[in-house]
Protein backbone atom coordinates (compact mmCIF):
# COMPACT_ATOMS: atom_id res chain seq x y z
CA UNK A 1 0.00 0.00 0.00
CA UNK A 2 2.89 2.38 0.78
CA UNK A 3 4.47 2.36 -2.65
CA UNK A 4 0.88 3.37 -4.15
CA UNK A 5 0.90 6.56 -1.74
CA UNK A 6 4.27 7.44 -2.72
CA UNK A 7 3.43 7.89 -6.12
CA UNK A 8 0.10 9.44 -5.23
CA UNK A 9 2.71 11.71 -3.30
CA UNK A 10 4.76 12.42 -6.62
CA UNK A 11 1.78 13.11 -8.75
CA UNK A 12 0.61 15.57 -6.42
CA UNK A 13 3.94 17.05 -6.22
CA UNK A 14 4.11 17.36 -9.46
CA UNK A 15 0.35 18.81 -10.32
CA UNK A 16 1.02 21.13 -7.47
CA UNK A 17 4.23 22.78 -9.28
CA UNK A 18 2.41 22.78 -12.95
CA UNK A 19 -0.29 24.74 -10.74
CA UNK A 20 2.51 27.30 -8.79
CA UNK A 21 3.98 27.88 -12.12
CA UNK A 22 0.73 29.52 -13.59
CA UNK A 23 0.20 33.02 -14.33
CA UNK A 24 -3.28 33.37 -12.89
CA UNK A 25 -3.60 33.89 -9.19
CA UNK A 26 -6.53 31.06 -8.58
CA UNK A 27 -4.50 28.18 -10.22
CA UNK A 28 -1.14 29.63 -7.84
CA UNK A 29 -3.82 29.05 -4.76
CA UNK A 30 -4.95 25.37 -6.15
CA UNK A 31 -1.74 24.96 -6.43
CA UNK A 32 -0.67 25.23 -2.61
CA UNK A 33 -3.50 23.62 -1.33
CA UNK A 34 -2.25 20.99 -2.92
CA UNK A 35 1.06 21.17 -1.98
CA UNK A 36 0.27 21.35 1.27
CA UNK A 37 -2.04 17.78 1.02
CA UNK A 38 0.87 16.69 -0.71
CA UNK A 39 3.53 17.12 1.97
CA UNK A 40 0.25 15.99 4.71
CA UNK A 41 0.28 12.57 2.44
CA UNK A 42 3.99 12.42 2.61
CA UNK A 43 4.82 12.74 6.51
CA UNK A 44 1.69 9.79 6.91
CA UNK A 45 3.17 7.71 4.34
CA UNK A 46 6.54 8.29 6.31
CA UNK A 47 5.04 7.36 9.67
CA UNK A 48 3.95 3.82 8.41
CA UNK A 49 0.29 2.35 7.42
CA UNK A 50 -0.31 -1.02 9.42
CA UNK A 51 -3.77 -0.37 11.30
CA UNK A 52 -3.68 -4.00 12.86
CA UNK A 53 -1.51 -2.75 15.52
CA UNK A 54 -2.25 0.14 17.81
CA UNK A 55 0.66 2.25 19.02
CA UNK A 56 0.17 0.94 22.39
CA UNK A 57 2.91 -0.53 24.76
CA UNK A 58 1.81 -3.00 27.40
CA UNK A 59 2.18 -3.37 30.77
CA UNK A 60 6.02 -4.28 31.54
CA UNK A 61 7.37 -3.66 28.10
CA UNK A 62 9.81 -1.35 27.27
CA UNK A 63 8.42 -1.14 23.50
CA UNK A 64 5.45 -2.12 21.27
CA UNK A 65 6.29 -6.05 20.53
CA UNK A 66 5.51 -5.92 16.43
CA UNK A 67 5.80 -2.96 13.98
CA UNK A 68 2.96 -0.37 14.64
CA UNK A 69 2.19 3.44 13.46
CA UNK A 70 3.94 6.17 14.65
CA UNK A 71 1.33 8.51 16.40
CA UNK A 72 3.81 11.49 15.86
CA UNK A 73 3.21 11.89 11.87
CA UNK A 74 -0.74 11.83 12.52
CA UNK A 75 -0.34 14.62 15.40
CA UNK A 76 2.26 16.75 12.68
CA UNK A 77 -0.41 16.72 10.57
CA UNK A 78 -3.65 17.62 12.43
CA UNK A 79 -1.79 20.39 13.08
CA UNK A 80 -0.31 21.07 9.53
CA UNK A 81 -3.91 20.90 8.54
CA UNK A 82 -4.77 23.78 10.66
CA UNK A 83 -1.72 25.76 9.57
CA UNK A 84 -2.48 24.91 5.96
CA UNK A 85 -6.59 26.09 6.35
CA UNK A 86 -5.50 29.45 7.92
CA UNK A 87 -2.80 30.55 5.27
CA UNK A 88 -4.80 28.72 2.56
CA UNK A 89 -7.82 31.47 3.73
CA UNK A 90 -4.97 34.59 4.21
CA UNK A 91 -4.03 33.59 0.02
CA UNK A 92 -7.97 33.54 -0.34
CA UNK A 93 -8.86 37.27 0.96
CA UNK A 94 -5.43 38.82 -0.29
CA UNK A 95 -6.05 37.20 -4.13
CA UNK A 96 -9.47 38.54 -3.67
CA UNK A 97 -8.32 42.01 -3.20
CA UNK A 98 -6.09 42.09 -5.82
CA UNK A 99 -8.38 40.83 -8.03
CA UNK A 100 -10.82 43.22 -6.57
CA UNK A 101 -8.57 46.35 -7.03
CA UNK A 102 -7.21 45.14 -10.04
CA UNK A 103 -9.91 43.32 -12.20
CA UNK A 104 -7.55 40.37 -13.73
CA UNK A 105 -6.24 37.26 -11.87
CA UNK A 106 -3.92 37.54 -14.44
CA UNK A 107 -0.07 38.42 -13.19
CA UNK A 108 1.19 39.62 -16.22
CA UNK A 109 -1.70 42.18 -16.58
CA UNK A 110 -1.33 43.60 -12.83
CA UNK A 111 2.10 44.27 -13.42
CA UNK A 112 0.81 46.75 -15.99
CA UNK A 113 -1.27 48.27 -13.25
CA UNK A 114 1.78 49.43 -11.77
CA UNK A 115 2.30 53.35 -12.56
CA UNK A 116 5.20 53.57 -14.55
CA UNK A 117 5.58 57.60 -14.29
CA UNK A 118 6.49 57.36 -10.04
CA UNK A 119 9.01 58.56 -9.04
CA UNK A 120 11.69 55.59 -7.22
CA UNK A 121 10.97 55.69 -3.43
CA UNK A 122 14.13 57.18 -1.74
CA UNK A 123 17.24 54.73 -1.44
CA UNK A 124 18.37 56.03 2.20
CA UNK A 125 16.75 58.16 5.25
Amino acid sequence: MEPVFAILVGIFFAFAVYLLLSKFIVRMMLGVAILGNAVNLLIFTAGRLTREVPPVIGAGLDGPVTATANPLPQALILTAIVISFSFFSFLLVLSWRAIDALKTDNTDRMRLAEPADDPAPPAGY
